[in-house]
């Protein structure tokens, strides 16, 4: 019995050795399973973070988006109104044209009148020296008359 107690005794140390490294292996196994948490949790974080930044890059296309569709909303509206501008433009040079043709028509008018009014001031240049020799002739005739 003896080699049996001997036998046993080496049986139990070398259980006990192989619980030790057991023990030590569950304690590494478990330090490394909080390390892979501690990893886990950081990288959920990251992952969180990234999440958030996603989003905000999201909501920041769609305003750039809107700006976008008001600055070219705006741009159709500014080139309606330059295109009813250059219509106004036309209409007014049409209008100056026709308004310069009737000054130019009143001038030669007036350069007319003005002619036909210096004729008319001449005639009546003339008449009234025809008038003053007449109402002479007549004074001569009356006066010859009244001698005879």
């Amino acid at each position: 019995m003896s080699a049996l107690t001997q036998g046993l005794s080496s049986a139990a140390t070398e259980m006990e050795a192989t619980a030790q490294s057991m023990t030590a292996i569950a304690n590494q196994t478990s330090k490394a399973t909080e390390g892979i948490s501690a990893q886990i949790g950081s990288v959920q974080q990251a992952t969180g973070h990234a999440v958030s930044a996603i989003e905000q890059i999201a909501r920041t296309i769609a305003e750039m988006s809107q700006i976008s569709i008001s600055i070219a909303t705006a741009m159709e509206e500014q080139g309606a109104a330059t295109a009813e501008i250059a219509r106004k433009v036309q209409e007014a040079a049409r209008g100056t044209e026709a308004v310069t043709g009737n000054i130019e028509d009143v001038r030669q008018g007036a350069g007319e009148t003005g002619a036909a009014a210096s004729q008319v001031l001449g005639a009546a240049q003339d008449l009234a020296r025809h008038s003053s020799d007449l109402g002479q002739e007549v004074s001569t005739f009356l006066q010859g008359v009244k001698a005879a």
